[in-house]
């Protein structure tokens, strides 16, 4: 398959016309910002315009006011705003306004499978990761020394 390098801010601008018109868009994951869920340039997400009201734990898909396009999970809901962050992250980013948010993510092609609420994995990142923000960075380094003790030659 070619590659062809696009503008990203063009390319998004456009699929968000999509999803504002109610269609249901995929583009592949650029970037590390949702790792361990979804890796870059492996896996796809699936979105539109939110069709429900926005919860905690939502992938949702933004533009940030200096015009950057940017996916990542509501881990808070104030008065104020949304507030944001991506499951490889421990920083949180926020307030967004409600107008800043236009899709929401309705399932993933994770590894070559379809993934969308009610799988294992879709669950765990929504529900008990979104909660884990502080200690993720611990969690981080125990999954490293265990993947490094699988492959040590005894």
């Amino acid at each position: 398959m070619n590659e062809r390098v696009v503008d990203t801010n063009a390319y998004v601008s456009v699929l968000r016309e999509l999803a504002e018109e109610g269609k249901v868009v995929s583009m592949l994951i650029a970037g590390s910002s949702m790792s361990p869920f979804l890796c870059h340039k492996r896996d796809y997400i699936y979105f539109s315009r939110p069709e429900r009201e926005l919860r905690r734990g939502d992938m949702v898909f933004y533009q940030r006011d200096n015009g950057q396009y940017v996916m990542h999970r509501i881990c808070k809901i104030r008065p104020e705003g949304y507030y944001m962050v991506g499951d490889a992250q421990t920083q949180i980013e926020g307030p967004l306004r409600r107008d800043q948010i236009f899709a929401r993510i309705t399932k993933v092609k994770r590894k070559g499978k379809i993934l969308a609420p009610g799988d294992f994995w879709w669950e765990f990142f929504e529900h008990v990761w979104i909660r884990m923000i502080p200690s993720r960075r611990i969690v981080w380094r125990l999954y490293g020394l265990l993947r490094r003790e699988k492959y040590v030659i005894i």
